[in-house]
């Protein structure tokens, strides 16, 4: 389904942002926006846990967005979560309470994909994508670093320092010495030195900031005649010299100093001066394009149909050398099921339908690092590599379904009593099951159902009676499900 208006929330560390779009062939035309400054990541205590008051900040932004979106079906609105929820020991039960009061799923969204989606925002706001680009863009906890051409991410890479995190940790209270800006200097150029060597080896045309710190500190120089034009490493020594001379941000007389920026300034110059060090640079034009732009785009490219989750389940298929035939017999059997038992799952772009397709696609993976509990293999694989496209919630999600899918259903619990989810396993570990044999022999004739604890599964008994092996099989399948307090009644047609 496409919609003519789609909007992103991005639930960054420092602000949350919501952005509406309209939808003209094939083109986002942004219509309006709304912006919290949420300082999420100030929030995080030493144990690195949310305290109350950033989560009443971050309830009550979304609250407001809640009501813009009022009239927004499910569809059309994508919620992305960055550092400050990859980093939280307690953002699980935050986000629980923040999709109550936006009213629509939220994705954590990992580094590499954080950065990919930026690179995405600006790419579609740049007079000549031809062009290579380095793209940075330093948020409140984390700052991102993409090499891209045209719409195509070459290099991409997250660092965990940001304007938020970095102003806490050096500048306690907005105070800012030689001493204490040096230290947080260092502290970014060794983060970078991690990646600054394969940057420069692959190299760039152009250097773009993107996002609120690098908007804030271009307004600085350009409105206070630092700069004639973007960031310059001669205007941040001038505003680095106005900062060491003032002390403290509040106390700067400076044109374009956003009151919701004062805090966080010190440790966003550091960074980006770090940032100018390591990689060479003299010039950094600036962007509008960013996240929630990226995000916008990732949403139109799945309505038409260009899924990059597809392209990824690809790659992992190729990189892993999966036997490729046989994830096509377990995807179509195991999605024949499916539509028998939930026939909404027949509809384009159903997203049960393509996760257990996905599933079925992948479960083998962990073949190519051992055949002895491959299963664990691709479980871990899919919940820790870096998956284009998938949100950290769908990774977690595939993984459990793939760990499940044969052996002890009792790997299976994490799932909660999640009747979907069970519904997909079912059809994930029957599929399984009937393509053991690794052939294109056909199948019996299947009839699947529900019971009231768990499942029905109708086969034609003659052809049974010619594989003996897989009605044993079926026989211990009922008992794993058995044993876990479920149910599979498997009956044989005269």
């Amino acid at each position: 389904m496409t919609y003519e208006l789609i909007a992103a929330v991005d639930l960054g560390s420092n602000s949350f942002r919501l952005q509406v779009g309209r939808v003209v062939n094939n083109q986002v035309y942004p219509l309006d926006g709304l912006k919290e400054v949420v300082r999420l990541a100030a929030g995080l205590t030493p144990d690195k846990r949310l305290d109350a008051a950033a989560q009443q900040r971050g309830i009550q932004a979304l609250a407001r967005f809640a009501e813009r979106l009022r009239d927004f079906d499910q569809g059309a609105v994508r919620a992305v979560a960055t550092n400050t929820f990859r980093v939280a020991k307690n953002a699980e039960q935050f986000l629980e309470k923040a999709q109550a009061a936006l009213g629509f799923p939220i994705e954590v969204i990992a580094g590499r994909e954080e950065a990919r989606l930026i690179y995405l925002g600006v790419a579609h706001t740049l007079a000549n994508p031809q062009t290579r680009q380095l793209v940075v863009d330093v948020g409140g906890g984390s700052t991102e670093f993409i090499i891209g051409q045209n719409i195509d991410p070459i290099r991409l890479e997250s660092l965990y320092m940001g304007c938020v995190s970095y102003s806490l940790r050096f500048f306690p209270e907005g105070r800012v010495d030689k001493r204490s800006f040096k230290e947080a200097e260092l502290a970014a150029r060794r983060e970078l030195q991690a990646i600054a060597h394969d940057y420069r080896q692959t190299g760039w045309d152009e250097a773009i900031g993107s996002s609120g710190t690098a908007k804030a500190i271009v307004d600085l120089l350009e409105l206070n005649g630092f700069s004639d034009r973007g960031i310059t490493r001669e205007g941040l020594e001038k505003l680095r010299g106005e900062l060491l001379h003032a002390g403290e941000v509040s106390r700067m007389k400076l044109q374009g100093l956003r009151a919701d920026r004062v805090l966080v300034l010190p440790g966003g110059l550091a960074i980006m001066s770090a940032v100018f060090k390591e990689f060479g640079l003299e010039r950094m034009a600036f962007s509008e394009g960013a996240l929630r732009l990226g995000v916008l785009y990732d949403q139109l490219g799945r309505y038409h149909h260009d899924d990059l989750r597809e392209a990824t389940a690809n790659r992992f298929m190729q990189r892993y050398e999966v036997d490729r035939r046989q994830a096509a017999r377990v995807a179509h059997t195991a999605l024949g099921l499916l539509n028998q038992m939930v026939p909404a799952s027949r509809e384009v772009g159903h997203m049960d339908a393509q996760f257990l397709v996905w599933a079925a696609r992948l479960h083998e993976v962990g073949v190519s690092v051992a055949h002895s509990s491959y299963h664990k293999h691709s479980a871990y694989i899919i919940a820790n590599a870096d998956m284009p496209g998938f949100s950290r919630q769908d990774q977690v999600r595939l993984s459990r379904l793939v760990l499940a899918h044969r052996g002890k259903l009792e790997r299976a619990q994490p799932l909660r009593g999640e009747a979907p989810e069970w519904t997909l396993l079912f059809c994930l570990r029957t599929a399984v099951l009937l393509h053991r044999s690794r052939d294109d022999q056909p199948l019996p004739a299947l009839a699947v159902g529900f019971t009231r604890n768990g499942f029905e599964l109708r086969l034609g008994a003659s052809r049974m009676e010619a594989l003996p092996l897989t009605a044993a099989a079926l026989e211990d399948e009922a008992l794993q499900w058995a044993g876990i307090g479920g149910e599979l009644r498997v009956l044989r047609d005269a």
